[in-house]
């Protein structure tokens, strides 16, 4: 790759590394699904868009008490509240309001005990790696984020999570997928868009604005010779003999405004592999050739899917607990305590 796109990459970690460690040095976290699982879902058409109800309790399993954990190459079990705790701690800045930590720590069990019903780890039910499952901090890196603030950031977690013991989403009596990012451009994501189609997983709007998220709006730019060769090296069949100008072709959007293909040097290119070519924060962007350069404007950040944390802390500010929040961006699904 040409040294012009590699200082852009360096400069926009450096430009954007701050945010995603969210308020308290937390990771502004993605859910990712099971690598095995290949069959669809059909999804409900359209985006919820009625005031959601609370989600309706259920009964079924009871969550576990242990959970087994496979950190580095280390498999161990450990208590399942104490696991959340890190956790929350690691995907969501304990800034936000309690009500928002509490939809994210069932979110987070919900997610534990999905990926613990597969086999993706062997004897182990879930991993420490954020990009295959969940994030998770120990208490020294606990201390070391939240310096001086540590007890009064723990007591504030442990809280939420100790207030939702035991308490998880189903759909069709299992755990569901329960996907969460870190904000959205006004709609979450279908999530047959990215993965596999499911009907607790649809588009819904989602109230975060810039004003609610740091640096919402980013921006990317790309020399010509550095844009023509990224796209090249996943779609060879791309045309860029012509002026510059005209190498941008029609962007084609899905429901939830994201870009779902984009045609480039006349070959058709997925938003979603844009995002990964570019290192994108999120499928929701505009491209345009101006000034000479390639330029990305982005909304967002995230694959869209789920739960949005900043969508949940908004909610939470305007009065809806944690029980409104999760029916809202997992609508269909029930709570079981």
């Amino acid at each position: 790759m040409k040294k012009t796109i590699l200082a852009a990459y360096i400069a926009l970690f450096i430009t954007f590394l701050p945010p995603l460690l969210g308020a308290q040095g937390q990771r502004a976290p993605e859910a990712t699904p099971r690598a095995e699982e290949t069959e669809a879902v059909k999804a409900a058409p359209g985006a919820a868009s009625a005031a959601p109800q609370p989600v309706k309790a259920a009964s079924g399993e009871s969550a576990p008490e242990k959970i087994r954990l496979l950190v580095g190459t280390e498999t161990v079990e450990t208590d399942m509240q104490e696991y959340l705790v890190g956790v929350v701690a690691a995907e969501m800045p304990a800034s936000f309001r309690p009500e928002a930590l509490k939809a994210q720590a069932v979110a987070a069990r919900t997610y534990a005990m999905y990926c613990a019903a597969g086999d993706k780890h062997g004897d182990a039910d879930v991993c420490t790696d954020f990009a295959c499952c969940q994030a998770w901090l120990d208490e020294s890196a606990l201390r070391e984020n939240w310096g001086a603030d540590y007890d009064a950031y723990y007591e504030k977690i442990s809280s939420a999570v100790a207030e939702t013991r035991g308490e998880y989403l189903s759909y069709d009596g299992a755990p569901v997928f329960a996907a969460f990012h870190s904000s959205s451009a006004g709609s979450t994501e279908d999530c047959g868009a990215v993965w596999n189609a499911r009907p607790y997983l649809i588009s819904v709007d989602s109230p975060e604005t810039a004003a609610d998220v740091p640096d919402y709006v980013s921006r990317l730019e790309c020399a010509p010779l550095d844009f023509r060769d990224t796209v090249l090296s996943a779609c060879p069949q791309a045309d860029f003999s012509g002026d510059e100008s005209g190498w941008i072709g029609a962007l084609t959007l899905d429901g939830s405004g994201r870009v779902a293909t984009a045609a480039l040097g006349g070959a058709e290119i997925k938003g979603t592999e844009l995002r990964s070519l570019f290192s994108l924060r999120s499928t929701a962007f505009t491209l345009e050739y101006t000034g000479g350069r390639f330029v990305f404007t982005v909304t967002g950040n995230g694959h869209g899917v789920g739960m949005s944390q900043y969508g949940a802390e908004v909610m939470a500010g305007d009065g809806a607990d944690y029980t409104l929040i999760l029916a809202h961006y997992y609508p269909g699904t029930a709570l079981v305590r």
